[in-house]
This record gives structure tokens, C-alpha cells and sequence, in this order.
């Protein structure tokens, strides 16, 4: 089952890669040379952040600020749609790695990712309706929790959770959580939340082995992106030659963190979680209650 899964991310990739180039010949004047230097600082930066991604962290964040700071988008009302578009092939890498290098139960594996997506689509309308900032200062303070909890664990001082944290695979009601939680992962990634450090500390609290997220995540992710990334393509919302440079370079930083993420120990890869949470949960948080002071 796994092996279909792989097989069909990459039927999706080839879709995807045919209308992004399609659109970059047919409109090859938008195709702007940065300059030596400039493509290579872009190269740089889609290494770095790609790299940064595969460990759980995320890219979207660090790249839309380098992208106004170096000046390679040459709209802001593009940025959303190049971090869409030029992302979509690393990330979709990066859940072929893992799918190969992470055992993971196939039965799992499938029925999280269908979830996903399916909440992407049946929940977007009615998540997008819910006050964004309320939404991420709720996500936000729960990631906190978990933050707290997991380090508490990983310190000896709260035994019972994620005790013995080896499984690969749910079954029967552990199942059902995580067909629920990815769902709702899913729906929340359509108004900014992201689903990495959600679906780490769910996958976490199931009792999975930590390195299990990984595949699960990434393959949620490849799942959705090509969608909203092939309707950005269609509205001409995206940098062309950013996401060009991005999507190649993104390819050897998602590679090379892979080797890292898969060499860790237990130990050190449960820190890097907690690691991941509570950034997600501070990003959230941060930008949850400025949007609220501003208001007031």
C-alpha cells in the first residue's frame, strides 16, 4: 500500500511540474534573471529553509521574510503563491524519503493522510469562517501545553505520557483519534495554521515513535499543496524565477536533513519535537495576540 502511495505522489508530482512549466513557457518574458549573485543567495535560502522543513520547522515563515529582504518577489501580493509553488516539489521529496527510510504502518499511514486532505476540503469553509487569530492563539496556547508535558516526560517527571513511544502503527480507537486529529490538522492548515508541529504532537500522544510523524506530515502536506499551488500557477500569482531556483534548490536540503532526522537518537529526536512544538506554539501566539492589540 505504501508502495501505491509513492507511485501516486509521484503521478501528482508530474501533473503538477507539467502546468508550472507550461506556464513558465508560455509566459517565459515574466522569467526575469536575478543575476549571478542574487540566484545564488535565492539557491542559498532554498537549501537553508528546506533543510530547516524536513526537521519539522518549517519553510514558509523564515523564506517569506528572506523574500522581502532580499527582494526576490517582486510583489508582496506574490509572496503566499511562491511559497506555494516553489515549495510543492520539496515537500513532495520529502514524503518519498521518508515513506522509504521510516517504517510506518501502511493501514496508518493512508487513513491520517486521506483525513488530512478530506478536512482540508470539507472543513476549509468552515474553519475559514473562525477568527484566524482567535484560532491561532487556541492552537497556539495547546502546543504550549503539549510543549510543557512532552519536556516534563522527556525529563522523567510525567512517566505516563508517551510511555514507550516504539509503535508504527494504530489500530481501533488509537486509530480513530488519529483519523479525527489529522482531519482537524488538515482543516486548520487552511487558515495558516500549520500542520507540522500539530500532527508531531498528535502522532506523539497516540503513542507513536516520534519518527513516524515524519512520513505521516510530509505525505499530508504533498497531498495538499499541489492543489492550491496549481491554482496560484493559474491565477499568475507567483515569482517565476524564485520559484524556479527554490524548487531545485530545496531538493538537496531536503535530502541531506533527511540523513540527519534518520541518524538521530530516540532521545535527541523527541527533543527536536519539542523543539519544533514550541516554536509553532510561540509563532502562533505571537502573531494571534498582535493582530488582537492592534484591534484594540
Amino acid at each position: 500500500m505504501v508502495t501505491i502511495i509513492q507511485y501516486s505522489l509521484i503521478a501528482i508530482g508530474i501533473v503538477y511540474l507539467t502546468v508550472f512549466f507550461n506556464d513558465v513557457r508560455k509566459h517565459k518574458d515574466q522569467v526575469k534573471s536575478f543575476g549571478t549573485t542574487k540566484s545564488i543567495i535565492t539557491a542559498i535560502i532554498g537549501v537553508i529553509t528546506n533543510f530547516f522543513d524536513t526537521l519539522g520547522i518549517g519553510s514558509y515563515a523564515p523564506q517569506a521574510i528572506l523574500y522581502k529582504l532580499v527582494k526576490i518577489v517582486e510583489d508582496d501580493s506574490y509572496t503566499p503563491g511562491t511559497l506555494n509553488v516553489a515549495n510543492t516539489i520539496p515537500v513532495m521529496c520529502e514524503a518519498l524519503i521518508f515513506i522509504t527510510i521510516v517504517e510506518v504502518d501502511s493501514l496508518t499511514l493512508i487513513a491520517m493522510v486521506i483525513a488530512a486532505v478530506v478536512g482540508s476540503l470539507v472543513a476549509a469553509r468552515l474553519v475559514s469562517k473562525l477568527p484566524v487569530k482567535k484560532v491561532q492563539v487556541v492552537i497556539g496556547i495547546s502546543l504550549g501545553i503539549t510543549c510543557v508535558m512532552m519536556a516534563l516526560r522527556q525529563l522523567g517527571l510525567l512517566d505516563m505520557l508517551g510511555h514507550g513511544n516504539e509503535a508504527n502503527g494504530l489500530r481501533g480507537m488509537s486509530l480513530a483519534l488519529g483519523i479525527i486529529g489529522n482531519f482537524i490538522c488538515g482543516s486548520l492548515s487552511s487558515v495558516g495554521v500549520g500542520l507540522y508541529a500539530p500532527c508531531m504532537a498528535l502522532v506523539y500522544f497516540l503513542g507513536l515513535n516520534p519518527l513516524v510523524a515524519f512520513p505521516i506530515m510530509m505525505t499530508s502536506c504533498a497531498a495538499l499543496m499541489p492543489a492550491s499551488s496549481i491554482e496560484f500557477i493559474r491565477l499568475g500569482k507567483y515569482t517565476k524565477i524564485t520559484s524556479i531556483i527554490i524548487m531545485l534548490s530545496g531538493i538537496p536540503g531536503v535530502y541531506f536533513a533527511a540523513k540527519v532526522v534518520k541518524n538521530l537518537s530516540l532521545d535527541i529526536l523527541v527533543w527536536l519535537v519539542i523543539v519544533v512544538v514550541a516554536y509553532a506554539s510561540i509563532s502562533m501566539l505571537r502573531d494571534g495576540f498582535k493582530k488582537t492589540v492592534e484591534e484594540n
